[in-house]
């Protein structure tokens, strides 16, 4: 028995199929190789799911096939009736399959095993079966953001657990699931922001007029002892054009770039001694035409010296502790000379009124030469940018502190292995 199968490479997406192909060596008649008619497979193969009728198959168990000293397996496809591939690895020698992905609960699956003989004719066999409901009721909810739309391309993906998720192999099944696409294509990474809370974003941003598709396949996942996955809803958004906004505090100018081009060059304020803006990468998070802007959301008294209580036209916000791009009419005279703000970033107000329409939800707004401390990662709007990238690899649970190393949803893993 030749012990040494030919393999192809899939390529792998989370909870992507365990094709392992390997090349068929028997001959047809005509001298294809593949054109030979596959034999049915059932005598050389065993599987430990059931093969009775109305008996079900316990979703914690993993699969197993293995073949007799009369073959070896090239190739197993799991699927669930909702399209969902189950993951597994072949021995080196073609002798046993496993799966190392978790099955479904209350799901169907169809498994197809190919086979090949000493003399390289090709076999198959198609198993079906089905998996029994969970044994908890308690089920794993994830919410996604933003709402689906056009934004920016520095928009990062959430997904918010109704539940905490603090074990690691845990994090790695919720992980798995939750899959992101986006066309054309980008690597990325979910980093776990909380117990409760991830974000997913690509190396660099987004690609333009790029769609990006998020969905959970966690439903009737088991990810604990008492806790499965439910159905979520899915989000679907896209990107326009490459708009950033770049303030340098130290000359007092923001000059606008779209695709890479610069559109303008806007003389601004930003934050005073003492109220410095933040510097770093920030995202656009709202827009409003009117903000009614009081000293006290910012710690500073009533009636003190700095006090202040104004309307405020053309705001675009960046930070949810009130740090704003917009119009300040008040201060026309300092702009472009001096830092007056109490850290946001004002401008005239036709000035503003133009970056009002030509700024979106998740467009770049970056701040530079502040004496202001660093835009704060996580909590205070979208500070994602500003973690290395290979920090944010150590956030996945599936890098396992690697960042140099494709995690398991970018991988590709399904190569065999000696087991």
């Amino acid at each position: 028995m030749n012990h040494n199968p030919r393999t192809r490479t899939v390529v792998s997406c989370t909870l992507l199929v365990t094709a392992l192909g390997a090349g068929v060596t028997a001959c047809s008649s005509d001298g294809n190789p593949l054109s030979a008619k596959p034999y049915d497979a059932a005598g050389t193969i065993s599987f430990n799911g059931p093969t009775e009728d109305g008996k079900l198959a316990d979703p914690d168990k993993p699969l197993e096939i293995t073949v007799n000293d009369d073959g070896r397996i090239t190739d197993v496809i799991a699927q669930d009736s909702t399209g969902r591939y189950v993951a597994g690895e072949l021995a080196a020698d073609g002798s046993r399959w496993h799966s190392t992905s978790p099955l479904a609960a209350s799901a169907h699956y169809t498994v197809t095993v190919s086979t090949e003989d000493d003399d390289g004719a090709p076999g198959r066999k198609v198993l079906t079966f089905d998996t029994s409901k969970p044994a908890s009721r308690k089920r794993l909810t994830v919410t996604f953001g933003p709402e689906t739309g056009q934004y920016g391309v520095g928009q990062p993906i959430t997904a918010q657990l109704d539940q905490p998720v603090k074990d690691k192999a845990q994090r790695a099944v919720v992980e798995r699931g939750l899959r992101v696409d986006s066309t054309p294509a980008v690597q990325g990474s979910w980093y776990w922001v909380s117990d409760k809370e991830l974000h997913y974003r690509p190396q660099e941003y987004w690609p333009t007029h790029a769609t990006v598709t998020v969905r959970s396949n966690l439903d009737g996942i088991r990810i604990g002892d008492r806790l499965w996955g439910g159905t979520s809803k899915p989000v679907k958004i896209t990107t326009g054009d490459r708009i950033e906004a770049v303030t340098d505090a130290a000359t007092h100018e923001l000059t606008f770039f779209e695709d890479g081009r610069q559109v303008k060059q806007i003389p601004v304020t930003t934050g005073r001694p003492g109220y410095d803006t933040r510097n770093g990468i920030k995202v656009v998070l709202e827009k409003a035409y009117l903000v009614r802007m009081r000293s006290s959301t910012i710690g500073i008294a009533a009636g003190s010296s700095d006090s202040f209580d104004l309307p405020v036209y053309w705001d675009t916000r960046v930070t949810w502790s009130g740090e704003y791009v917009h119009a300040a009419p008040w201060s026309v005279g300092s702009q472009g000379y001096a830092n007056v703000s109490h850290g946001c970033t004002g401008m005239s107000n036709g000035n503003a009124q133009w970056f009002f329409a030509h700024i979106h939800k998740g467009d770049i707004v970056k701040v530079v030469n502040s004496k202001g401390h660093q835009m704060e990662d996580f909590g205070n709007g979208f500070g994602d940018w500003n973690v290395d990238w290979k920090k944010w690899r150590k956030g996945s649970a599936l890098t396992d502190g690697k960042p140099d190393t494709p995690s398991e949803a970018d991988a590709v893993r399904l190569q065999p292995a000696a087991l």
